[in-house]
């Protein structure tokens, strides 16, 4: 099973964004994912990874896309 981890920054208020991902991803995909879990970060940090490996980086990547997302994770499930 498949393990996701959304780190976001608490001070930049991105926790909202972070629950759009989290409920988009258990909806889509959740019988066949074992978590997915928010971690609390700071410095502008908004990343999502898939058992350890980011597939989303704010800093690199811009602006994130929700529907892209679940799609990648789905390839990797």
């Amino acid at each position: 099973m498949t393990n996701v981890t959304i780190e976001y920054c608490v001070p930049c208020g991105f926790l909202d964004r972070a629950e759009t991902i989290q409920h988009a991803l258990l909806t889509s995909l959740g019988e066949d994912l074992d978590a997915v879990t928010l971690e609390t970060g700071d410095k502008g940090v908004f990343r999502v990874h898939v058992d350890g490996e980011t597939i989303y980086d704010k800093d690199a990547d811009g602006d994130y896309d929700t529907d892209e997302l679940v799609t990648t994770v789905r390839g990797r499930v």
